[in-house]
């Protein structure tokens, strides 16, 4: 309705309304926060856990009013329509950009339980959004370099007891795991160093991806495999708000998860890791080629 306006009029208003809805959303999610917080027993986080999600959601649903409001983006998005919503999945994506987590989340709302992501360490100190987050039980890992993993080992357990414990907290409420397997935002700077195989991808990153699946695999319904194409380059959040986004394609499709990864020892058994590693290998050339047909268009 308002895309008609100059880019920066829009992107000032899309900035305003965000900040709006979030504000008035998280008041609601603090609220409950607290409740669960001074009354830190099963039966309360029962109860309050489906509220604060379902607050998260009206979010997010304010969120695409916004985005219909001041853009005029079109979206070619398939594979969503016949999502079964009740259950728990997880959710695997490729990495351009922090609106991926938007256009997720817009496309995904009420069509699959809501979206938990595996965040930086640094992001619970976010303004408002990263105590939202933490009300919200998304789990916050620390990032540690090969370097430091190898001179403390330790490292990697705290990740494993860290990604352990967040699951656990998934089990109570049907959840949809978000997953960035590339680990990072693809740049051309970041493909050309890691001498990836793929064109538009970087390497998959296993291990966390291998961690959730041990920990509850057994009740992921099943993967959602998502693959998210922007045709005229991968916006910043601002050209995004701006309206500078014109088309973005969603791909989604269900994978079933097989059953030896959900109990086998990622970490200690190398034979299992390299099956591991050869089945999310076979998804991302997919995924690879998927994206190259997609924008020959």
């Amino acid at each position: 309705m308002l895309s008609f306006l100059p880019s920066l009029v829009k992107g000032i208003l899309a900035s305003l309304l965000l900040a709006i809805n979030t504000l008035f959303w998280c008041s609601l999610l603090f609220m409950l926060a607290l409740v669960k917080l001074v009354l830190p027993f099963q039966a309360v986080r029962q109860a309050i856990d489906p509220a604060l999600n379902a607050v998260a959601t009206a979010w997010i649903a304010c969120n695409s009013g916004w985005m219909w409001l001041t853009q005029k983006t079109r979206w070619d998005v398939q594979g969503v329509a016949d999502l079964p919503y009740q259950g728990w999945y997880l959710v695997n994506c490729n990495h351009q950009s922090w609106v991926d987590i938007f256009v997720l989340q817009h496309v995904m709302n009420r069509r699959i339980p809501l979206l938990k992501f595996f965040l930086k360490q640094q992001l619970i100190y976010v303004p408002v959004i990263g105590l939202a987050w933490w009300a919200l039980d998304f789990p916050f890992m620390r990032r540690h370099g090969k370097a430091a993993l190898r001179k403390n080992p330790d490292l990697r357990r705290q990740d494993r007891e860290t990604t352990r414990r967040a699951c656990q907290k998934f089990a109570r409420v049907p959840t949809s795991v978000m997953n960035f397997a590339e680990g990072t935002r693809f740049t051309p700077a970041k493909h050309q160093s890691s001498g990836s195989p793929y064109r538009h991808l970087l390497k998959p990153k296993a291990g966390a991806l291998a961690l959730a699946l041990n920990a509850m695999g057994d009740q992921f319904h099943a993967m959602i495999d998502v693959t998210i194409v922007y045709p005229a380059g991968a916006p910043t959040f601002w050209q995004f708000l701006c309206g500078r986004t014109p088309k973005v394609i969603v791909r989604a499709r269900q994978l079933p998860i097989p059953a030896e990864f959900c109990t086998g020892d990622y970490e200690d058994d190398s034979e299992f890791r390299g099956r591991f590693h050869r089945w999310l290998a076979a998804i991302w050339e997919e995924k690879d080629a998927q994206i190259d047909a997609l924008l020959r268009g």
